[in-house]
Formats: structure tokens, C-alpha cells, sequence
């Protein structure tokens, strides 16, 4: 058994300077997939959302002298849409790669696929706090230093040789761009389907300078 977990800001500032050793003390430390939830991914995939209301609403879009604000409760919505499917994600991200485990000679084991899959996305939701300046929002390509977290925790914690690792991380971030489309997918259809009339409506809100 593991001692007890470390705090958010420890974990966070551990996983992304010293990713090698904090692996191993994320695979010895005890955890349920809920706990990992209510301490962990709950707080950091709300960073993006949270930034995205205030970029829209402080700073809004503004491309070669037309300039945008979306109304707050268009913001709100598409927000609480994107932080409920990312929530989501990270559950199913970790499904699969559970179920691509022995397919690289890994062992099962859901607790350990969810702990790679919340961990493994700190970089990625931090990079979401660029959303707070929509111009910015470029820079949250730094968040891609997630894949090497994964590459870095997928054969630690579920038990997949060195020799498969890079085929068994492939695979695995091939199948999680697939959801985050079908994602986007989604939450645009939801955003269109609740706050279409709305987006309509907003058109006259936009400012040329």
C-alpha cells in the first residue's frame, strides 16, 4: 500500500517537472475513480471552461476589425456543456485504455486506467487557462505535453512492456482524438440545439472597427 495522496498543487506541480518519478508514486498510492474525481479532475478540467466565459465576455473576438462578444448566457452554457463532456471523457478515455491493455500484453485494472487518463490530462487542462485571451488561445498547444504523460504512465501503471509502450500509446491517443471530434461534435450540436436563436440573435452585437 501507498501513503496518502498528495495535495492538487503538489500533484499538479510533480506530474508536469518530475513526470518519470511521480508515475510511480501515482501507481503505489491507494485511490478509487471517485476520489480522483472529487479532488482532482473535477477542479483542473474546469480551468478551461471558467477562462473561456471570461476571455468571451472581457475580451470577446475580434478578427481584422470585427469584433465579437457572445451574450453571458451563451458563454455559461457552452461552458457547462464543454466541462460536462470533459468530465465524461476522462471516463471513457480510461475505458479504453483498460480494454487496450492486454491487447499489449497489460493488465486490466480500472482504477489504474483512470488514474493514467486524469493524470495524464493535467498538462492539457492547465493550457485551457489561454482561453482566458481568445487570441491567445494558440498557445494551448503547450497542453500536448499531456501525450508525453501518457506515453510516461501508460505502461507504469498498466503493466505494458517498454518494447510496446510507443505502440500501446499510439493507439491509445489515435482512439482519444477520435473522441475529442465526436466530443466537439457533440457539444456543438448541444450549444446549436439550446442556444441557436440566441447565436442568431447575437449576430447584431458585432462591432466594426
Amino acid at each position: 500500500m501507498g501513503g496518502p495522496r498528495k495535495g492538487l498543487v503538489e500533484r499538479v506541480k510533480d506530474i508536469l517537472l518530475t513526470p518519470k518519478t511521480e508515475w510511480n508514486v501515482i501507481d503505489a498510492e491507494p485511490a478509487t475513480i471517485g476520489s480522483i474525481y472529487t479532488s482532482y479532475v473535477v477542479i483542473l478540467a474546469a480551468i478551461g471552461p471558467i477562462c473561456m466565459i471570461i476571455g468571451q465576455q472581457v475580451f470577446g473576438y475580434s478578427l481584422m476589425g470585427v469584433s465579437w462578444k457572445p451574450p453571458i448566457a451563451l458563454s455559461i452554457g457552452q461552458a457547462v456543456i464543454s466541462y460536462v463532456m470533459s468530465l465524461v471523457s476522462v471516463y471513457v478515455s480510461a475505458l479504453i485504455i483498460d480494454a487496450l491493455a492486454p491487447s499489449f500484453g497489460g493488465t486490466k485494472n480500472q482504477v489504474k486506467a483512470f488514474k493514467v487518463a486524469a493524470y495524464s490530462a493535467t498538462a492539457a487542462w492547465l493550457a485551457g487557462i489561454f482561453q482566458i485571451i481568445p487570441m491567445l488561445a494558440i498557445l494551448g498547444i503547450v497542453g500536448l505535453y499531456s501525450l508525453y504523460l501518457l506515453y510516461l504512465g501508460l505502461p507504469r501503471l498498466m503493466r505494458v512492456s517498454d518494447d510496446k509502450a510507443i505502440g500501446y500509446t499510439v493507439v491509445v491517443i489515435v482512439v482519444q482524438i477520435v473522441l475529442y471530434f465526436v466530443v466537439a461534435m457533440v457539444v456543438a450540436a448541444l450549444v446549436g440545439a439550446f442556444f441557436g436563436s440566441m447565436m442568431m440573435g447575437a449576430a447584431g452585437g458585432v462591432t466594426i472597427r
